[in-house]
């Protein structure tokens, strides 16, 4: 069978009070720390998840958030996600250098984020500031020796393909999500990982469908009920050499969520069986 570790998103709230139970219950041991609040980024909670995690859970990679609002939608997500909103850039770019920090201070060799809606255009002056701003973060994950990846979802994949070609450096990767490709209706995500290629360093086990209006994301499903075409993803994945992580997301919480990420842990297991 071809080996690629499946694991599970995590907050970091809960591993530092809940430790590994959740994970390991579910007969995993890699996760994805997700880190929105940046004051929980210390010196003392890093050393104090270390002791927790040990050698019992792997974390594949720190999902870093950021401060200030966050709509997830069509109309209000262009000026509140990511970096592209002038506002909110400067305060967000530091929170992402603090990520960073953090998942150095873990050992983790990457961190992963939203960068937000990127201008198609880029001739516009928006484009080139997001761009700097990217650049500015990355430059600083180098030095410490940490990839900065970008998640899939608010831009199409042409796009995105241009913005790490004009960033221009040696540390960018991609954290492929195919739900979010098509829930923000920006493509397949088949076609998606012909066009990244050796980009992707981390993938997100989550599905889902396209919108059916032109305001709202459209609907994610547990795997396997919505139009993400998971043995063909997988296999253009080993393809291309895919070694990273396989990250089971389920955005829902209570018994069902569980459930859900269960289901698609067996999921998985039976398509990398056939390799």
């Amino acid at each position: 069978m071809y080996h690629l570790d499946i694991g599970v998103i995590v907050s970091l709230e809960s591993l530092l009070e809940k430790g590994t139970q959740e994970i390991q219950e579910l007969g995993l041991d890699t996760c994805q720390v997700n880190a929105w609040n940046v004051d929980m980024l210390t010196e003392e909670n890093g050393q104090k998840l270390k002791d927790i995690v040990g050698d019992k859970v792997k974390i594949a990679s720190v999902w870093v958030g950021w401060p200030g609002p966050k709509v997830w939608d069509f109309i209000d997500g262009p000026a509140t996600l990511g970096l592209v909103p002038k506002e909110f850039r400067f305060v967000r770019m530091e929170a992402l250098k603090r990520g960073a920090w953090f998942a150095k201070q873990l050992g983790v060799s990457d961190i992963v984020t939203h960068v937000g809606f990127i201008p198609e255009n880029p001739s516009t002056t928006e484009y080139r500031e997001t761009v700097i701003a990217i650049r500015d973060v990355a430059s600083y994950c180098k030095d410490l020796g940490i990839y900065f990846n970008f998640e899939t979802g608010q831009e199409t994949p042409i796009t995105l393909l241009r913005t790490i070609e004009d960033v221009g450096l040696d540390n960018l990767g991609i954290n492929l999500d195919p739900a979010n490709l098509l829930l923000y209706g920006k493509g397949n995500p088949i076609d998606a990982v012909d066009m990244y290629k050796e980009l992707i360093r981390g993938v997100h086990v989550k599905d889902g469908k396209y919108p059916t209006n032109g305001r709202r994301l459209g609907e994610e499903t547990p795997v396997g009920e919505g139009l993400v075409n998971f043995p063909v993803l997988i296999d253009k994945l080993i393809k291309y050499n895919y070694k990273g992580p396989l990250i089971i997301e389920r955005e829902i919480t209570g018994p069902q969520q569980k459930e859900d990420i269960l289901k698609a842990k067996d999921i998985l297991i039976g398509i990398l069986q056939k390799y």
